[in-house]
């Protein structure tokens, strides 16, 4: 649900709603992985035995390596990681 969708259900100005959730309520400016987010996402909590890697292209030629818990068959808590292409020795030491 977009913050959006709650301006028509609780009438307010979704706008300024979607601002401070991000700003304030959503605790971005103080997430860990706030500095490197635009490189690299690693959630460690996700990490398993047995894990996939997989490359794909998601917009303008730019090489994404994604990292997966397979046995959380595709479900919730299985991204471990995601990196771009030219940053995955920062990913990976993230890892180790």
């Amino acid at each position: 649900m977009t913050c959006r969708t709650l301006e028509e259900f609780y009438h307010i100005n979704g706008r300024s709603f979607e601002k401070q959730y991000k700003e304030t309520l959503s605790g971005y400016r103080s997430w860990d992985q706030l500095s490197h987010a635009q490189k690299w996402l690693l959630f460690e909590d996700n990490i398993g035995k047995n894990i996939a890697i997989d490359e794909t292209s998601l917009s303008n030629g730019e090489l994404y390596t994604i990292i997966t818990n397979r046995d959380k068959h595709g479900k919730q808590g299985c991204l471990v990681a995601i990196c771009c292409w030219n940053q995955i020795l920062g990913c990976l030491q993230g890892i180790g």
